[in-house]
């Protein structure tokens, strides 16, 4: 059995980690750490786990394990690290955002499987892909590849409240969100660096413009992105392209379907649906925003380090109705 340590296990992220990993057929979990909740019962945090777990947070870290998952707030993994020496044998999965540029020192492993499976499958530290960036990368990175993009690629994409993380803030709490939809970051969120770098990495010469405008959904689960631009091939062959670029990928499904992202929500599935209009091409992605672009990628990450089914533990339903 492969011992599980979670960081920051009070958050969204950790709780669904927790969901997981309590049915995951290979994983014990050794301890799931939250100073402000050290002592109390898990499923008093993570309500959803009445009745599943005996869990309670702990107050201490220990070094009996054999991965690490690190669900804390953008900046706070790398003082974590600092301040929490991780032995060489223990395999560390980080959720934030603080490893996923490659910089002098950084031994991090990028973890989108889509690209990096094989460095995935030997690495020991794993940068889990932001959410924005897991929707918007599957929907363009098949075009990089074969080195179509030539032009500026458009990004509207849309999330849900979850995404913002569990404190309240004024653009979060149901009395502002509900009934309500918003535009923010225009063309400077932080997830542009990693896509830019993916797509660089497939397609070099790459030097147009993404440019992404993120919006604020009404919705608390699930991000729907559109992204398009011209594109110098025909739907048939556009199709084509996906498909073999997601061949044995189990969780990136291309589909000639227009898809409703309530087909995504609770799975780790990112749907991917194409549209060509002249000399344009439309990708549209739906995923749900804390599995395949959180928690759900991160044991994906985990199988594949270990060197698991890629699927194990996630076979998760969307909800019908």
């Amino acid at each position: 059995m492969i011992k599980v340590g979670i960081a920051g296990g009070a958050g969204y992220t950790g709780g669904e980690l927790i969901r997981i990993l309590i049915n995951h057929p290979n994983v014990e979990i050794a301890f799931v750490h939250s100073v402000s909740n050290a002592g109390n019962p898990v499923a008093h945090v993570h309500r959803d786990l009445i009745g599943e777990t005996d869990l309670t947070f702990a107050g201490k870290l220990s070094d009996d394990i054999d991965v690490l998952f690190l669900c804390m707030g953008h900046g706070k993994s790398i003082k974590f690290l600092e301040e929490n020496p991780v032995p060489g044998r223990v395999r560390i999965v980080d959720l934030s955002q603080d490893f996923r540029l490659a910089r002098p020192g950084n031994d991090f492993v990028y973890g989108l499987p889509e690209i990096n499976r094989k460095q995935i499958c030997e690495a020991t530290r794993i940068a889990n892909p932001g959410c924005f960036a897991t929707g918007i990368q599957l929907a363009i990175l098949p075009l990089a590849h074969a080195g179509l993009l030539k032009d500026d690629v458009h990004v509207n994409a849309i999330t849900g409240s979850t995404g913002a993380g569990q404190a309240p803030t004024s653009t979060t709490h149901f009395s502002w969100r509900n009934n309500n939809i918003s535009v923010y970051k225009t063309f400077t969120h932080q997830h542009l660096q990693e896509i830019n770098q993916s797509v660089k990495q497939l397609q070099p010469g790459f030097s147009k413009d993404i440019l992404f405008i993120p919006m604020r959904g009404d919705f608390p689960r699930g991000i729907l992105t559109t992204a398009y631009s011209r594109i110098n091939i025909g739907l048939d062959e556009a199709y084509n392209l996906y498909r073999d670029f997601y061949r044995g990928h189990p969780f990136t499904i291309v589909t000639e379907q227009n898809p409703d992202l309530k087909l995504a929500v609770n799975t780790n599935k990112c749907i991917v649906y194409l549209e060509k209009h002249g000399d344009v091409l439309l990708a549209v992605s739906a995923l749900d925003n804390l599995l395949k672009g959180a928690s759900g990628q991160a044991v994906q990450n985990m199988n594949l380090m270990f060197g698991l089914d890629e699927r194990a533990g996630l076979n998760l339903k969307p909800v019908a109705f």
